[in-house]
């Protein structure tokens, strides 16, 4: 599964591991992804997301109504 989040588009980053002696090998920063499951009123079905917990979050303060709608317009397959 790619890491990541269909709400608010975070993606991996990328960076160092830094031992004690400074050396340096290649890492990867991933978001906290979840897939979570939703009933969306205006669909009348459930729904599931790859989401991040900051999308999580989003998604409760916006409403699952809002944040489906916007996502469609963007064209996210659902």
């Amino acid at each position: 599964m790619a890491a990541t989040c269909q709400v608010t588009g975070a993606v991996p980053g990328f960076g160092h591991n830094v031992s004690h002696s400074n050396r340096r090998t290649k890492r990867r920063f991933d978001p906290n992804i979840q897939k979570k499951r939703y009933y969306v009123p205006s669909l009348r079905r459930n729904i599931t997301l790859n989401v991040s917990t900051k999308g999580i979050k989003l998604i409760d303060a916006r409403g699952i109504d809002a944040v489906v709608s916007d996502l469609i317009s963007k064209g996210v397959k659902l």
